[in-house]
């Protein structure tokens, strides 16, 4: 797992600096508020696929 985010980070940093040397918006949420959107996203998909499995457990 920390391979693969390393690999992402870094593919993000060179992707950033490709389009910082095109003069290119930036492909990612300008502000703070954008990323803990996705990060809001990501953790309710994580919190849903959690709740998918207990749910049928309690009302058995």
């Amino acid at each position: 797992m920390v391979k693969e985010v390393i690999l992402a980070l870094l593919t993000g940093f060179i992707v950033g600096i490709l389009f910082a040397a095109f003069k290119l918006p930036i492909p990612a949420p300008p502000a703070f508020a954008g990323v803990a959107g996705i990060v809001g996203i990501y953790l309710g998909f994580k919190v849903m696929g959690w709740i998918g499995t207990v749910l049928p457990e309690i009302f058995r």
